[in-house]
């Protein structure tokens, strides 16, 4: 069965960094899109990054200029580097992997992680 990991969350200061990974097992001849989103506790669950099918990276207009998302298909594995962390960055951050229908691939469910905390102070 697909499993999703996230690790690497941690308390920082304002102004600090961290960096999550993600590593997707027990796909069957697919190769999973995969995308990075957060949640604060009493709120929706929003997006923050993803790598397109053309490799190129999309971010969620709050994390601009400052979270780069790299994924390595070959691997399945992605990781979110995060530079200037504001207090608001403060989050369980999740990993979602998907992988799109092919002909060799039927698996199009999404699978999630459990979440890394990063909590981020002033």
């Amino acid at each position: 069965q697909v499993q999703v990991v996230e690790f690497g969350g941690d308390s920082v200061q304002a102004g600090g960094s961290l960096r999550l990974s993600c590593e997707v097992s027990g796909y069957m001849n697919c190769r999973p899109d995969m995308s990075w989103y957060r949640q604060v506790a009493g709120k929706e669950r929003e997006f923050v990054a993803l790598v397109d099918s053309d490799g190129t990276p999309i971010y969620a207009d709050s994390v601009k200029g400052r979270f780069t998302m790299r994924q390595d298909k070959a691997k399945n594995t992605a990781n979110l580097q995060m530079n200037s962390l504001r207090t608001e960055d403060t989050a369980l951050y999740y990993c979602k992997a998907q992988a799109k229908r092919t002909w060799i691939c039927r698996d199009t469910s999404a699978y999630w992680g459990q979440g890394t905390q990063v909590t981020v102070s002033s």
